[in-house]
C-alpha cells in the first residue's frame, strides 16, 4: 500500500511558492509564508523552526483555500485581514485601501512638524480609510486630538476598530463626510494630513489586476487629471488651518509639478520642498498656512 504524502511546512512553502510564480505574483514566497502562518495561527517567523513539521489536514485545507483565492487575484492583506504599517498591525477589509510603505512618509513628516513638546495638536486626517494616519498620529503625538474623516461608512467602521485595538479611540473623532463638509464652519486644525485619491482615469486601467479588481475605486481615482481631489483639499484646508498650520498630502510622483502648482496658485500657503521616498521619488507635498497680516 502506498504511503500518504508527507506535506511538511517546508514542502508546502516550496510548492506554493512555485505555484504562485506561475500565476505572476510579485512576491510568491512571502505570500506563501503569510498565508501558511495565518492558516496555522502562528507568526511567520515561527515557520522557520518548523520546516519538518506536518500540519493537520484541517490546517492544510484552510491553506489550500487561501492559496486558491490568492491565485485568483485576491490580495494577501484581504485574505488574512491585516497589514503592518509603521510597525503596527492594522485590520483591513475590501472597504479600505491596503496600506503601502510609501504612506509612512506622511507619518514621519507629521512627527517632524508636530513636535510633541509644543502640543497637544488638533489634527485632521482627511480620507482616513483604515485609519492608519489617524491612529499613528494619536499614538505618536500624546494628548493630541485627531479628527478622522471619510465618505465611506465601511471605511470608518474599520478605522474605529483599529483605533480601539490600539487604545486611542478616545482621542479620535470619526466623521462621515466629503472632505470638511460635515464639520461646523468654525472648526480649525493645526495639521491636516491626507492620502487622497490621485490616480488618473487612464492610469487606473494600467494598475495591477489585484488593485483594480479588489481595492475600492473611489479611494484611488481622482479624475481625468489626478489632481481633482487635491485641488478641493487645498481650497478647503486653507479655511480650516490655523495660521502657521500645515497641510501634508501624499502624491503620485508623476503629479508633483501639477500639485505644487495647485498650492502656488493659493496665496494662503507657503510651500516647502517636496519630500522624496527612499527611491528618490516625490511622495509628500507640504505647505504652511501663512499667518494673517
Amino acid at each position: 500500500m502506498a504511503q500518504p504524502e508527507n506535506w511538511t511546512i517546508g514542502r508546502l512553502l516550496q510548492w506554493t511558492t512555485d505555484f504562485l510564480k506561475t500565476r505572476g505574483g510579485d512576491s510568491p514566497r512571502l505570500d506563501a509564508e503569510v498565508l501558511l502562518a495565518h492558516a496555522l495561527g502562528c507568526q511567520r517567523i515561527e515557520l522557520y523552526t518548523a520546516f519538518e513539521q506536518s500540519p493537520s489536514e484541517q490546517a492544510r485545507a484552510a491553506f489550500r483555500e487561501l492559496v486558491r483565492r490568492r491565485a485568483e487575484g485576491t490580495p494577501v492583506a484581504y485574505l488574512v485581514g491585516r497589514r503592518e504599517f509603521y510597525s503596527l498591525s492594522f485590520q483591513v477589509t475590501p472597504d479600505v485601501l491596503i496600506p503601502r510603505p510609501e504612506t509612512e512618509f506622511l507619518v514621519i513628516r507629521l512627527r517632524d512638524r508636530a513636535k510633541p513638546a509644543e502640543g497637544p495638536w488638533k489634527i485632521a486626517d482627511v480620507g482616513t480609510g483604515s485609519g492608519i494616519l489617524a491612529v499613528c498620529a494619536a499614538k505618536r503625538l500624546a494628548q493630541s486630538q485627531v479628527t478622522a474623516i471619510d465618505l465611506s461608512a465601511g471605511a470608518l467602521a474599520v478605522a474605529r476598530q483599529n483605533a480601539q485595538a490600539h487604545g486611542v479611540s478616545e482621542r479620535i473623532e470619526f466623521v462621515a463626510g466629503d472632505l470638511f463638509a460635515a464639520l461646523s464652519p468654525e472648526r480649525r486644525f493645526d495639521f491636516v494630513v491626507s492620502n487622497p485619491p490621485y490616480v488618473t482615469e487612464s492610469e487606473y486601467e494600467t494598475l495591477p489586476r489585484d488593485v483594480r479588481d479588489y481595492e475600492p475605486r473611489q479611494a484611488l481615482v481622482a479624475g481625468a487629471r489626478g489632481t481633482e481631489v487635491i485641488e478641493r483639499l487645498v481650497a478647503e484646508a486653507g479655511d480650516r488651518l490655523t495660521p502657521g498650520g500645515w497641510l501634508l498630502t501624499e502624491i503620485s510622483p508623476q503629479l508633483e509639478q501639477a500639485v505644487r502648482a495647485v498650492f502656488e496658485a493659493d496665496d494662503r500657503f507657503e510651500l516647502a520642498p517636496t519630500v522624496k521616498d527612499l527611491a528618490g521619488l516625490a511622495r509628500v507635498v507640504e505647505a504652511r498656512r501663512r499667518s494673517r497680516e
